[in-house]
This record gives C-alpha cells, sequence and structure tokens, in this order.
C-alpha cells in the first residue's frame, strides 16, 4: 500500500517529467514553481467520500485565493476507469448543483486514461494518463486568463496528442513508470 507522501511524490514527478516535460500543460509550470498547485491525497474509497473531499477542496479554493489549482489523488478508489468516469460526472453535478460551474473546472486524470474511439494501447492516451487516479480542480477565471496569452490554444491537445504519437506506447508507458519509482 502506498503512502499519502509517497502518493503526492509520485504525482509531483509525473508533473514534472510528464506534464511539464512534455509541455503537455504550458501553465503547469509556472503554478509548480510558484508552489501554488495544492495536492490531496482522498483516503476513502467510497463514491460519497471522493465527493466530500472533492467538495472540500473547493471549499479550501474559495478559502485560499493563493492556491490556484488542487489536485485531489486516489490512489485506493476508482481503479475501473468506468468507475471513475462516474465520479468525474457526479463531481461535475455536485459543481453545478452548488453553483460552481463557471468558477472551476473539472481535469481528469486516471492510470487506464482512454479517449473515446480510440485503441487502449494508442500513445495518444498517455496525455492523460496519471499515476493514480485523480480530479484536478482548476480556477475558471485563472484559466481564462492565461489563455488569453497563449497564442495557438486550439491546437494543444491535438500537439500533445502527435507528441505522444511520435514518442511512441513504449517510451510513454516507461516514462510514467519512472515516476513510480
Amino acid at each position: 500500500m502506498v503512502t499519502n507522501e509517497q502518493a503526492i511524490a509520485q504525482t509531483q514527478q509525473w508533473i514534472k517529467e510528464v506534464v511539464i516535460g512534455l509541455n503537455f500543460c504550458p501553465f503547469a509550470a509556472r503554478e509548480v514553481n510558484k508552489g501554488s498547485v495544492h495536492y490531496v491525497v482522498a483516503e476513502g474509497t467510497k463514491l460519497h467520500q471522493a465527493l466530500d473531499v472533492i467538495q472540500d477542496e473547493i471549499e479550501r479554493l474559495d478559502a485560499n485565493p493563493e492556491i490556484e489549482t488542487t489536485l485531489v489523488i486516489f490512489p485506493a478508489a476508482f481503479t475501473s476507469f468506468s468507475s471513475y468516469l462516474d465520479l468525474v460526472e457526479m463531481a461535475e453535478a455536485m459543481m453545478e448543483r452548488n453553483e460552481y460551474d463557471g468558477v472551476y473546472q473539472v481535469a481528469s486524470f486516471h492510470p487506464q486514461y482512454r479517449f473515446a474511439e480510440v485503441q487502449r494501447d494508442d500513445p495518444a492516451n498517455y496525455t492523460n494518463r496519471s499515476p493514480y487516479p485523480m480530479v484536478h480542480l482548476l480556477r475558471e477565471a485563472s484559466l481564462s486568463k492565461a489563455l488569453q496569452h497563449y497564442p495557438d490554444l486550439e491546437n494543444i491537445p491535438e500537439r500533445n496528442i502527435a507528441l505522444a504519437r511520435a514518442k511512441g506506447f513504449e517510451a510513454m508507458k516507461a516514462l510514467r513508470a519512472a515516476c513510480m519509482q
């Protein structure tokens, strides 16, 4: 069983080596360098427990404007991609119900992430394959502001997919696996 500290360290390594290292998110390095990314490990394994943690983290973001973004890590839950997608759907519904739609946004990452209509072994899936299931909460206002200063925004996903495919399945798999050391 992985400790909370290990799950956070491995996630931070993945962000450094994959997300920032491959420039999958051109905005991540700035926030990591500023120390404005909050990491929390959700220990519960039930859907209602996960939603409670996500709500707590939304409230933390409300109360702490210096925290730009939060990663909620689930090392012991939502191991199947379909159960994880249920969590994401419920989290988004909860946010809308609580009038956080347009305030925060959910980005999804999972070890088995698979884009619709893409083969399981397509390297493109590694643009969203993380060490553990996680929900990334982003401030929409900050995201909108950052996007104003980034040229060619629409092509970020296509560029990431092309890069992952150029590296190949085994290289992408190895890169993520190295973060687990």
